[in-house]
């Protein structure tokens, strides 16, 4: 990973220290709507957390599935589908899982964890 122009820690690093400390002193001190908020907080810090550190790899490879498909953007992608231009084959089955999978990898681990 290529060093930027900010200094540790990195906005990663903020995100988890804020997440952790609401986590650890907060959450146990508070009851009911803000007990539920803060967990709110919680999720929604994970969930900028994982983006921060998955988003450019998710993004390129992305691309990458897009046009393997032979288009540019989601939207092209649904226009394709709408007018026939791209198979409803065995390839767009496996680009959508794998955009989906990069979804809820930063939405909701927890979801791709097999039973």
């Amino acid at each position: 990973m290529t060093k930027g122009p900010h200094d540790v820690p990195t906005a990663a690093e903020l995100v988890a220290a804020v997440r952790d400390f609401l986590e650890s002193d907060v959450l146990p001190a508070v009851e009911g709507r803000v007990r539920f908020h803060t967990r709110v907080a919680i999720n929604v810090l994970g969930m900028v957390e994982r983006e921060i550190e998955l988003g450019p790899a998710q993004a390129e490879e992305h691309a990458a599935r897009l046009a393997g498909l032979g288009v540019a953007s989601d939207g092209e992608l649904a226009a394709a589908l709408r007018d026939g231009r791209i198979a409803d084959d065995h390839e767009l089955v496996v680009a959508l899982e794998e955009t989906v999978r990069a979804k809820l990898e930063v939405a909701n681990p927890g979801y791709l964890v097999e039973e």
